[in-house]
C-alpha cells in the first residue's frame, strides 16, 4: 500500500512537471507525426457527390499516409476511382465510375515517419437515402365532434432521419395549438375535434437534409359531424370509412394518448438532448405540466415545446436522470404519467487527452489517459499503432493501467503512443507522442509586440517559448534591477506574464529571459496602459411631440491615441436611413419627429481596446385624438347620461375629459365648459337646467394638450319651467339724499329656466311695521325709490319670476336711503401735549342722527402758524390726519418743536366731511436743534486756523450755546484724541491756537437748547508746512492740446489722496456745474470732453473723507482749438443727387398728369356728377397754368370733396388713408423739441391757422399734395 501512495505522489510530481509541455513543437525540428485534421466517425456522404475523406497530419519529416478498409490495408493504386491528395492523406473517390455503396465502409488512416506513427478514428463512411413513401390508399374518417383523434404520418426511414411537417394544398402550415399538436414521431394529434377541423388535404411532409429533398405522404380527409348527422350519413359512408366514435362526446377527463400506461422509461446519453412528450385528450382541451420528483428542473438547460406537451433538457448530464411526471388537467379532473429517465455516457476525458511529451535525454515524464464513462470504460494502449504489450520492450517505460511512466529516457525513444478508451456506447481514440530532444531555449512570441490595454483591466504579456530541457522563464521590467514576482505580477506556467489590475505606471518595457541547460533568449514587449472610455453624460429619456425635434447627448470621455468611433442604435438595429437622423460626435438629433421614431436608442462608444454604451428611449406623444361615438342615454327632464369612445392617446394617458355644451337657444355658437370626469371614464351623468337646447362635445386632454373637440352629440331640449333660485347680490343704497337704489346680479339666460324673464322688487322701511312696496321691473339689474328720507334702514327683497310662475321666496336683504352730508362738528376738542414732537387730540363723538350716513371715521386739520424764534417765518399749510371709525382721540406726529399750531375736529360719511369744530391751538416746548447750516476755515497757518459757522435753521428753541470737537487724522486715516470746546451762543467763529503744522484736522460743531445738544457738522483741514511754502499743495500746473484731446499736468505734495481735475466753460451761468475726473496717484490727465473752440477754466481739487475740499490749485485758462472741418462739395453727394433725382421724376409726372387733362376728351364720371352737383366750396385745378385754385378765407376749415365731416368740424380722412395721424398721439399742431412744425401733419383744421393768415393753406405737406393729386388721376 506504501508504494502504491509514493508511486502515486511520483506520478502527480511528474504530472505536475509537464503540465505545460502541451506546447507546440517548432515544425523545424524533428518530431514524430500528429494528426491535424480527420473526418468524424460517422461520416454520412451525399451519393451524388464525390466522397472525400479527411486525414491531415504534421511532422519532421512530412509523414507519409497509408488507409486501412475495414480493417486491412486499402491498396489505393489498385482503385482507379481513388485518388490521394498530395503532401496528405485525404483520399478523394470519383463515383462519376462507380455507385457510393461500394464504398460504404470503415476507413482508418495512418501518418508515419521515422520518429514515430499516428493513426485516425475509425471512420465510418454510409451515404444519406430519401426513401418514397409507399403507395397507399387512405379511407376519409368520419368523427363525431369532440372525439380525439390521431393521424399518423409513418414516413419512410431515412439516413439521416428527415424532418417532419404538416402542411395544406396550398403548402401553408396547418396551424397548431394546446387542442391540435405533432408528436416527436410526426403524428397529428388532436386533443379533441371541432367542426372547423373538416378537410381533405391534411398532409404530412418529410423533408431529408443531406439531399434537400422534400416527400409527400397522400392527403387524408377528416370530416367532424355531430351525433345526428352521423346518423343520416352512416349508410353512406359504411362501406368505405372508418367509424372512429359512436358514443356521444361528452365533456370528460383527460386521458393519455401518448405514453400508455401510468409510467415509462426512457434513456438518454450524457451530452444529447433529452425529449419527453404527453399528449392527452379530453374535453374541454387539458392543459399539460411537468415536474421532477426527486429535485427541480435545471432552468437554464430547459424547455418546453408543442404547447407545454414536450419536454426538453439540452446537454444532459448524471444529475438529469430521475423519475419526472406529466400530468394532464382540465375542470373535470388530472391524470398524470411517470418517465423514468437513465442516463448512460460514452467515454468522455476528464482532464482531457493525453498532451505530447517532449523530454530531454535522461528526464522523466508520464503520459496519462483519463477518462470516464457508464458503464465504466476500459483503457488500452498502443504504440505507433501496435499494441504495447506487442511492442519492443524498453526498461525506461512502464505502463499502469491509464498512465505510461517514463524514466531516464535516451535518445531514440521518440515513438508515438495511442490511447483507446471503450465502453457499449462509444470510443475515444488519442495520439499522444513522446519526443525526445535536446534543444537550446527559443521565445516564439513576436519580438517587440506592443500590448494595449485599459487601466484596470487585465494585461497578459507572452512569451511562449520551446526548448528542451523545458526553459525557465524570467520577466523584467525597463532597467532589469529585479525580476517581476510577487504582487501585482503573476507568472504562468507557459511564460505569460499577467497582471491583473493594469495601472498606468505599469506602462514600459517588459523583457522575458527563456533558460535551460543549453543556453537562455531574451525578448523584449512593450505596455501601454490606456484610459477607459467613457460615456460621461448619458443619454437621457426623452418624451416629445410628434413634428418636433429631440437631441439626445452622449459625452464621452476616451485616451487620446485612441480615436473613439460613435454608432447609434435604434431598437438594436441600425438607424433608419432617413436624412432626419443627425449623428454629431457626442449626439444625435432627429428632426421633425414621427411616430415611428419612438424606440429604445443606444450610443456606443468604440475604441479598438474597450467600447462603452448607454441607452435611452424615446416616446414620441401628441394631443389624443377627438373622442368619438357620442350617444345620449338615460333622458330624464334634468339630466341626462352621456357617453363616448376615447380616442388615440399617442403615448400620453388622458388625464380627463371635459364636457362642453351650446345652448342654441340663448347663445347660439358659443361653448360652456359643463363639467370634467377622470380620463378612467367614458360616461358622464350630466344635471341640466330647464328651458336649454342643449348640444354636446367632449375634449380630451393629456400631457400635451386638449384634443380637438368631438363632433356635437345629437340636440337634447329640455322643458321650461318656474326659476330655481333667485337674483343674488341685493344691494340698497342712495345716490341722492332722498332716494333709494336697489340693485341686484340678473340671472344669466340658463338660469332663467323659461320666457318672460322679469323681476318682482319688493321694499319697505326697517323699523317700521307696513306692508311690501312692490313693482315689477324686466331688463335691468336696479331699481331707484325716490322721495325716501335721508339715511333710513330698508328691508329689500327680489324674486325671480318668468311666463310659468315665480322662484322660490327670497331672502331678505338690508340697505340704507341715500346720505347727507354731516350737520354737527365733534365738541369738547383739546390737545395734551406728550412731547416737543407729538401731540394727543380729544373730542367727543357726534350724534348718530347728525351724522345722517354712514360713520367713517374723523379728519383732523391742523397747520403750524409760526415757530416761537423771532428769527423763523410764518408757516401756513395744513395737514389733514384721518381716523377711521367710532374714534374719540389720535395722534399727531412729527411736529416741530418750539412752534404754535392750530387746529380743528371733523366728522365725516360716505357723502363727505361735516362741518369743523372751534380752531384750537397749542405749543410745542423746546427741542434739540438742527445742525448749523455751515462750517467753513479760513485763514490756515502751519499752527492756527479759524473755523465759522452760520447758526442751525432749524433752531427749535433758544440757543444756548455751541460745543465744538476736533481731532487729528494721519495719513492712513485713523483719528487721534479729541479735544472738546465750549462755545457761546452769540459766536459765529472762532480762532484755534497751537495746532501742528502740516496736519490735517477733523472738526465737528454742533447747536444746544435747553434740550441738549444737535446735530453736528463735520468739516476737514490741513495746517500748512512752513512759511515759505504756499498754502495750496499744487503747483506748476500746465495743459497741452492735441489731437487727442488737451494735457493737465501738475506737481502735489499733499497728504490728501482724493484728487481730482475740475473744469467749466469760462464765462458759464451760475447754475452749472464743475466737471470733475478722479486723477488720484497721476500727475498728469488727458481730457477728451472739451468742445473746441471753447474757453476753459480748470483746477485741480484735494477732498477729504466726506468729499469736502480741502485744497485747491490756481484756475488755469485753456483754449481748446477749433477742428477745421473738410469742405463738402454737396453737389458730388450721393443723397443729394438722389433727391433732385426724386423730385424730378416727381415734376415729370405732374406734367403728363397736366397735360392728359388738357388734351382728353370728354369728361370723367366723377366730373359729370361735380357739374351735377356743383359745390361752389371746391375750387379745381386751373386749366391754364396747372396750379390748384386758391382757397377761400373759410376753406381752411372744408375738407376736400368725398371726404367725411364730423359735427365737431374736424376732418377725418378715410380708414384707408395712411395718414401721420394714424401714428402720432392726436391733438392740435404744435413744434417740436427742435422748433420744427409739425401741425400739417396733425390732421386738425386748426392746424392751418397760421400767422400768416388766411390767404393761402401754407407750404402742402407731401400727404396732402398726394391726396389732392389723387383726385385728379
Amino acid at each position: 500500500m506504501m508504494e502504491r501512495r509514493r508511486m502515486d505522489a511520483a506520478l502527480l510530481v511528474l504530472f505536475l512537471v509537464h503540465l505545460a509541455t502541451a506546447l507546440e513543437v517548432p515544425l523545424d525540428l524533428p518530431q514524430p507525426p500528429t494528426i491535424t485534421h480527420q473526418s468524424p466517425k460517422d461520416y454520412i456522404i451525399d451519393p451524388r457527390e464525390n466522397i472525400i475523406i479527411h486525414c491531415e497530419a504534421k511532422g519532421k519529416p512530412h509523414p507519409s499516409f497509408s488507409w486501412t478498409r475495414n480493417g486491412t490495408h486499402f491498396d489505393i493504386d489498385q482503385d482507379p476511382n481513388v485518388t490521394m491528395k498530395p503532401h496528405s492523406g485525404t483520399l478523394v473517390v470519383d463515383i462519376s465510375r462507380a455507385k457510393a455503396e461500394q464504398y460504404e465502409c470503415v476507413y482508418q488512416c495512418t501518418a508515419r515517419n521515422k520518429h514515430g506513427t499516428a493513426v485516425s478514428n475509425n471512420i465510418v463512411v454510409r451515404q444519406s437515402r430519401s426513401p418514397l413513401w409507399s403507395k397507399e390508399k387512405i379511407k376519409p374518417i368520419v368523427v363525431q365532434e369532440g372525439v380525439s383523434l390521431v393521424l399518423p404520418c409513418r414516413p419512410p426511414a431515412g439516413l439521416p432521419p428527415p424532418i417532419i411537417f404538416w402542411m395544406d394544398n396550398n403548402f401553408q402550415r396547418l396551424p397548431q395549438s394546446r387542442r391540435v399538436s405533432q408528436s416527436l414521431n410526426g403524428d397529428l394529434y388532436f386533443s379533441n375535434v371541432l367542426r372547423e377541423d373538416s378537410r381533405n388535404d391534411y398532409i404530412c411532409y418529410a423533408r431529408f437534409p443531406y439531399t434537400q429533398t422534400i416527400q409527400q405522404k397522400q392527403p387524408i380527409t377528416v370530416k367532424v359531424l355531430n351525433l345526428d348527422a352521423i346518423n343520416d350519413t352512416m349508410a353512406a359512408f359504411y362501406n368505405d370509412t372508418d367509424l372512429f366514435s359512436e358514443d356521444p362526446a361528452d365533456e370528460r377527463k383527460p386521458t393519455f394518448l401518448i405514453p400508455s400506461g401510468p409510467s415509462s422509461s426512457k434513456m438518454v446519453l450524457r451530452g444529447q438532448v433529452l425529449e419527453m412528450e404527453c399528449i392527452a385528450e379530453g374535453l374541454p382541451t387539458p392543459e399539460i405540466s411537468w415536474t421532477k420528483n426527486s429535485g427541480d428542473l435545471p432552468a437554464d438547460r430547459t424547455s418546453y415545446l408543442h404547447y407545454q406537451k414536450t419536454l426538453r433538457i439540452v446537454n444532459v448530464s448524471e444529475s438529469d436522470a430521475g423519475d419526472y411526471r406529466c400530468t394532464a388537467r382540465n375542470e373535470f379532473g388530472s391524470v398524470y404519467h411517470t418517465i423514468r429517465v437513465m442516463v448512460k455516457a460514452a467515454p468522455y476525458w476528464i482532464s482531457g487527452a493525453p498532451r505530447n511529451l517532449v523530454l530531454a535525454p535522461g528526464e522523466d515524464g508520464v503520459l496519462t489517459c483519463r477518462a470516464s464513462g457508464t458503464p465504466k470504460p476500459s483503457i488500452t494502449w498502443a504504440m505507433n499503432g501496435i499494441p504495447i504489450e506487442n511492442s519492443p520492450k524498453d526498461l525506461s517505460r512502464k505502463v499502469e493501467d491509464d498512465t505510461i511512466i517514463f524514466s531516464v529516457v535516451q535518445t531514440g525513444s521518440s515513438a508515438v503512443y495511442q490511447c483507446n478508451v471503450s465502453n457499449d456506447y462509444g470510443y475515444l481514440l488519442s495520439n499522444a507522442f513522446v519526443n525526445v530532444l535536446s534543444e537550446p531555449p527559443r521565445v516564439l512570441t513576436q519580438a517587440n509586440k506592443v500590448y494595449q490595454v485599459i487601466k484596470n483591466h487585465q494585461a497578459l504579456l507572452d512569451c511562449a517559448s520551446f526548448g528542451s530541457p523545458i526553459p525557465k522563464i524570467t520577466w523584467f521590467k525597463d532597467s532589469r534591477s529585479s525580476t517581476l514576482d510577487g504582487d501585482p505580477y503573476i507568472h504562468h506556467d507557459n511564460g505569460t506574464l499577467e497582471i491583473h489590475v493594469a495601472q498606468a505606471h505599469n506602462s514600459g518595457k517588459y523583457t522575458c529571459v527563456a533558460g535551460n541547460t543549453l543556453g537562455i533568449y531574451e525578448n523584449h514587449v512593450y505596455l501601454e496602459v490606456k484610459d477607459p472610455t467613457r460615456i460621461l453624460k448619458q443619454p437621457d429619456y426623452k418624451q416629445v411631440q410628434r413634428g418636433r425635434s429631440v437631441v439626445f447627448e452622449c459625452k464621452v470621455t476616451y485616451d487620446p491615441s485612441l480615436q473613439p468611433t460613435v454608432t447609434w442604435l435604434k431598437d438594436d438595429g441600425e438607424l433608419p436611413d432617413d436624412e432626419r437622423f443627425i449623428v454629431g460626435f457626442d449626439s444625435l438629433t432627429i428632426t421633425d419627429v414621427t411616430e415611428n421614431d419612438a424606440g429604445v436608442y443606444t450610443c456606443i462608444m468604440n475604441t479598438t481596446l474597450d467600447h462603452d454604451s448607454a441607452r435611452a428611449e424615446l416616446t414620441v406623444v401628441e394631443r389624443p385624438d377627438p373622442p368619438t361615438d357620442l350617444e345620449l342615454t338615460d333622458k330624464k327632464k334634468r339630466s341626462v347620461q352621456l357617453t363616448w369612445t376615447p380616442g388615440d392617446e399617442h403615448n400620453s394617458p388622458i388625464q380627463k375629459f371635459l364636457i362642453q355644451y351650446e345652448d342654441s337657444l340663448h347663445h347660439r355658437g358659443h361653448w360652456h365648459n359643463l363639467t370634467e370626469v377622470p380620463g378612467t371614464k367614458t360616461t358622464a351623468h350630466l344635471k341640466l337646467s330647464p328651458y336649454v337646447h342643449y348640444t354636446f362635445r367632449v375634449l380630451a386632454l393629456n400631457s400635451v394638450d386638449f384634443s380637438h373637440p368631438s363632433f356635437p352629440s345629437r340636440m337634447f331640449k329640455t322643458e321650461p319651467a318656474a326659476p330655481d333660485e333667485n337674483p343674488t347680490g341685493v344691494h340698497g343704497f342712495g345716490t341722492e339724499h332722498d332716494n333709494l337704489v336697489i340693485s341686484w346680479k340678473p340671472l344669466t339666460g340658463l338660469q332663467s329656466n323659461g320666457p318672460g324673464l322679469h323681476y318682482k322688487v319688493m321694499w319697505r322701511q326697517k323699523l317700521m311695521e307696513s306692508d311690501w312696496t312692490k313693482v315689477s321691473v324686466a331688463n335691468n339689474s336696479k331699481f331707484v325709490v325716490s322721495g325716501t328720507p335721508t339715511f333710513v334702514p330698508y328691508e329689500l327683497k327680489v324674486q325671480a319670476v318668468n311666463d310659468y310662475g315665480a322662484g322660490p321666496e327670497p331672502a331678505i336683504a338690508h340697505g340704507y336711503s341715500g346720505e347727507d352730508l354731516p350737520v354737527a362738528a365733534p365738541e369738547n376738542v383739546q390737545a395734551v401735549l406728550l412731547n416737543s414732537t407729538l401731540s394727543e387730540v380729544h373730542w367727543d363723538p357726534v350724534p348718530s342722527k347728525s351724522i345722517r350716513g354712514h360713520l367713517k371715521g374723523y379728519k383732523v386739520y391742523y397747520w403750524r402758524e409760526r415757530s416761537l424764534h423771532k428769527h423763523n417765518p410764518h408757516h401756513v399749510e395744513k395737514q389733514i390726519l384721518t381716523f377711521s371709525g367710532n374714534r374719540t382721540h389720535g395722534m399727531l406726529p412729527g411736529l416741530h418743536p418750539f412752534s404754535l399750531y392750530s387746529f380743528n375736529v371733523r366728522v365725516y360719511n360716505g357723502k363727505g366731511d361735516g362741518p369743523p369744530s372751534h380752531d384750537q391751538q397749542f405749543e410745542t416746548p423746546e427741542g434739540v436743534p438742527g445742525a448749523p447750516t455751515s462750517l467753513v476755515v479760513t485763514n490756515t497757518n502751519m499752527d492756527t486756523l479759524t473755523l465759522e459757522w452760520n447758526p442751525p435753521h432749524d433752531r427749535n428753541g433758544h440757543i444756548t450755546g455751541y460745543t465744538l470737537k476736533y481731532q487729528p487724522v494721519n495719513n492712513s486715516n485713523e483719528l487721534g484724541p479729541v479735544e472738546e470746546l465750549a462755545l457761546p451762543a452769540n459766536a459765529t467763529s472762532f480762532t484755534l491756537l497751537n495746532l501742528k503744522y502740516s496736519t490735517r484736522y477733523k472738526f465737528y460743531l454742533n447747536a444746544k437748547t435747553v434740550r441738549g445738544a444737535g446735530l453736528a457738522i463735520s468739516q476737514e483741514a490741513v495746517t500748512i508746512m512752513d512759511e515759505a511754502r504756499p498754502v495750496s499743495p499744487f503747483g506748476n500746473v500746465s495743459s497741452s492740446s492735441g489731437e487727442d484731446g488737451t494735457l493737465i499736468s501738475w506737481e502735489y505734495w499733499g497728504p490728501e489722496k482724493n484728487i481730482y481735475v475740475e473744469y467749466i466753460v469760462k464765462n458759464s451761468e451760475g447754475e452749472e456745474e464743475w466737471q470733475k475726473e478722479l486723477v488720484n496717484g497721476s500727475q498728469n490727465v488727458m481730457l477728451k470732453g472739451l468742445k473746441g473752440g471753447l474757453s476753459y477754466r480748470v483746477r485741480l481739487v484735494a477732498k477729504g473723507h466726506h468729499d469736502q475740499m480741502l485744497h485747491h490749485s490756481e484756475e488755469l485758462l485753456v483754449l481748446v482749438p477749433a477742428v477745421t472741418s473738410r469742405q463738402v462739395d454737396i453737389a458730388t453727394q450721393g443723397w443729394f443727387i438722389g433727391l433732385m433725382c426724386a423730385i424730378a421724376l416727381l415734376i415729370l409726372i405732374l406734367l403728363i398728369i397736366c397735360f392728359i387733362q388738357r388734351n382728353k376728351g370728354g369728361k370723367y364720371p366723377v366730373k359729370e356728377k361735380e357739374d351735377a352737383h356743383t359745390d361752389p366750396e371746391f375750387q379745381p385745378m386751373k386749366d391754364d397754368d396747372c396750379t390748384f385754385g386758391e382757397y377761400s378765407d373759410n376753406e381752411d376749415h372744408k375738407p376736400l370733396k368725398g371726404s367725411r365731416t364730423p359735427s365737431n368740424g374736424t376732418v377725418k380722412r378715410d380708414d384707408s388713408d395712411d395718414s401721420l395721424v394714424d401714428y402720432g398721439e392726436g391733438g392740435d399742431g404744435q413744434f417740436n423739441e427742435d422748433g420744427s412744425f409739425i401741425g400739417q401733419y396733425s390732421g386738425k383744421s386748426a392746424s392751418r391757422e397760421t400767422a400768416e393768415g388766411h390767404e393761402s393753406s401754407g407750404a402742402p405737406s407731401p400727404i396732402n399734395a398726394m391726396n389732392s393729386l389723387n383726385s385728379f388721376v
